[in-house]
């Protein structure tokens, strides 16, 4: 039986959490909160855990994960837990020759451009990531009551990655590729969702309360292009674990324009990034959607007063929301002061108690 599975009437130790009930759309005794990226470079337990061990090897021992993914709930006292690990994962696991590299990001040794390139992307089974499936098997005993957020790539971002060879400013060998075969393009990202999908629903049955889809890049894209040529993936994501009944968030940066489009991929919650005010994030999804965001993550520079005032704007903006977690408007930022993201967490606590 998996985590997910329960006897008639039974509900899991996380179905009455904050962050669930904000999900679901229903009243909460407080704002929830959690962050992107919670779980890594900002806090100092995580440097001395990590030290010496690559990013990739830390994504695949499961003690290590468990120990990362709980740093930020014992600090921050945040409503939930994400798993730490990276989008590239699944990738790796598949077989595909890629590492991360420290200061640049993931990059691959041969990229994908033609179709003889597809073979290279076989079936994910669970048995390639069983480290996944135990770690979240300590994770959610450890956590109790607080639920744990699993994630991965969309088909869109993973692209981007395959066919740039690593990080990119303009995506150009995409779009090319996007534009100039359509059809490669198609069976290159239904493939991706197909791994995609069996990534999530190994998290899922393995206790994840949650799963937060990313697509990092595709604010590079227009929302013709975006809705054409993307959609139909990420839609197959999110409909391949809708058996599961779990909150299904998207998030992408830059996506003011395609907001609207990602919540009619089928999402529960729809991310925000900064550059969009809650209350007109809402109008652009439209009804039936809970929305999660979006300070600014520069903003936690600031003076406490500022970060304060910020809050108070995104807070006030998200006050007629059906359903509002919030969160920053992209991931923490690598040298930003923990303790004001603690002091933050507090904040829209004691701001927002029902």
């Amino acid at each position: 039986m998996s985590a997910n599975e329960r006897p008639s009437g039974q509900q899991p130790k996380t179905y009455d959490s904050a962050f669930l009930k904000a999900c679901r759309r229903e009243p909460v005794p407080h704002t929830p909160v959690w962050f992107m990226r919670q779980a890594g470079r900002s806090l100092p337990e995580y440097l001395k855990v990590r030290e010496g061990v690559p990013m990739l090897e830390s994504c695949m021992r499961p003690e290590l994960v468990t120990e990362i993914t709980l740093q930020p709930v014992r600090r921050h006292k945040v409503d939930a837990a994400i798993y730490f690990s990276d989008i590239v994962v699944p990738l790796k696991a598949i077989g595909v020759d890629l590492d991360i590299k420290p200061g640049v990001g993931p990059v691959v040794a041969d990229p994908i451009r033609t179709r003889a390139d597809l073979d290279r992307l076989r079936d994910l089974t669970p048995e390639d990531v069983w480290y996944v499936t135990e770690a979240m098997g300590m994770l959610t005993q450890e956590l109790g009551s607080t639920p744990l957020i699993g994630f991965a790539g969309a088909p869109f971002t993973l692209a981007s990655y395959l066919v740039e060879g690593g990080p990119s400013r303009n995506h150009e060998h995409t779009k090319a590729l996007m534009y100039g075969d359509p059809q490669l393009w198609a069976d290159l990202l239904d493939r991706l969702a197909e791994i995609t999908s069996a990534f999530l629903r190994v998290q899922i049955e393995a206790g994840a309360s949650a799963v937060q889809l990313f697509d990092s890049w595709v604010g590079a894209l227009a929302p013709a292009d975006y809705r054409r040529s993307v959609m139909p993936a990420s839609a197959k994501v999110f409909d391949a674990v809708a058996s599961y009944g779990v909150p299904r968030i998207h998030f992408g940066v830059g996506t003011g324009e395609l907001l609207g489009l990602m919540g009619e991929a089928g999402a529960d919650v729809v991310g925000v990034d900064w550059r969009v005010p809650m209350n007109e994030a809402a109008r652009r999804v439209g009804p039936g959607k809970a929305l999660q965001g979006n300070l600014d993550p520069a903003v936690l520079f600031s003076t406490r007063e500022a970060v304060e005032a910020k809050t108070r704007e995104v807070l006030d903006a998200a006050s007629d929301l059906e359903g509002h977690i919030f969160n920053l408007g992209h991931g923490v930022l690598p040298t930003t002061d923990p303790d004001a993201l603690t002091r933050l967490v507090e904040f829209v606590h004691e701001r927002t108690v029902r």
